[in-house]
């Protein structure tokens, strides 16, 4: 199985427009250390690739990784399809992107797919220029992506995006199903890969996805619980909004560190959080327990 990340900033990207914090003014200084919105892209024998998730980002991600470049027919593409870890803006955006007379399966729980026909009705939008399946993740359901590449969606919270409930004509937003990590399995090596970019706790269910993981992704949004109002970035904490902390006693480095995986990289990184600085004390130490931060072009192979 081959993995191609292809960014780690979590909503707004990094830097942010309208973000004038220490790590976006870095950022807009030294160009070679911004990063595009969190997505991966996989792949079980190097030809057809499905994205984990559709970023705002995603047209430049393509053009930037050879091996998602379209050829050798004039619309022919190795982009086979989407993989939604959940409904929010940053993830589904760039569907709209991928709406060229593009042929593509869109996989996603029922909520989510629900939220993109009527709250944010991408569905509807493009049915008239794409030609796009949408097909619903079952948790816990294996599902084959191609000869030997084998995902299985797992819960790791429950909360909707913000826009959901704005209209009385959608359904309900009482599910438990809208957000999910994606266990990637290559059924010829038996390589296992985890992309959790979302978590608002470790608890038993999780740690079992996790437990025998070769590669794990995992949701770095915030160093602290209260880095935005910290900053003065925002008043809503992490755990508010979905994604447990990295640092601390009960953050998730350490969990992390204790696992048996031979590669353990953050994803999902906020602008705020100062891991994205390498020359942090917070970069350090994770470096010192073996885990690393992700970044645009790196590849994992499993």
């Amino acid at each position: 199985m081959f993995v191609h990340c292809l960014g780690v900033a979590a909503g707004g990207g990094f830097p942010q427009w309208n973000c004038a914090c220490a790590g976006c003014r870095t950022a807009r200084a030294k160009p070679e250390v911004a990063t595009m919105h969190a997505g991966l892209a996989v792949s079980g024998d190097g030809e057809r690739w499905f994205l984990l998730n559709a970023t705002p980002d995603v047209h430049h991600q393509i053009a930037a990784d050879p091996a998602l470049h379209p050829g050798p027919g004039i619309r022919a593409t190795p982009v086979a399809g989407v993989l939604l870890t959940d409904a929010e803006f940053d993830h589904t955006i760039g569907l709209l992107m991928l709406r060229e007379e593009s042929s593509l399966k869109v996989y996603g729980t029922r909520p989510v797919l629900e939220a993109l026909s009527s709250w944010f009705p991408v569905r509807e939008l493009l049915s008239d220029y794409a030609d796009l399946s949408w097909s619903l993740l079952e948790i816990g359901k294996p599902l084959d992506l191609d000869d030997r590449l084998r995902a299985t969606a797992f819960l790791t919270g429950s909360k909707a995006p913000r826009y959901v409930g704005k209209s009385r004509h959608a359904p309900q937003r009482g599910s438990s199903e809208w957000e999910v990590g994606f266990r990637l399995q290559d059924k010829v090596t038996g390589g296992t890969v985890v992309y959790a970019p979302t978590l608002p706790r470790w608890d038993a269910k999780f740690a079992e996805q996790v437990a025998s993981a070769d590669c794990v992704f995992l949701d770095g949004t915030f160093w602290t619980d209260d880095e935005m109002s910290c900053q003065g970035a925002g008043s809503r904490t992490g755990r508010s909004m979905g994604h447990m902390p990295v640092g601390g006693a009960d953050g998730s480095a350490r969990a992390l560190a204790a696992l048996p995986a031979k590669r353990k990289i953050y994803t999902h990184i906020n602008n705020t959080n100062p891991i994205l600085d390498e020359g942090s004390g917070e970069r350090r130490w994770l470096t010192s327990l073996g885990i690393e931060i992700g970044r645009a072009g790196l590849e994992v192979e499993v």
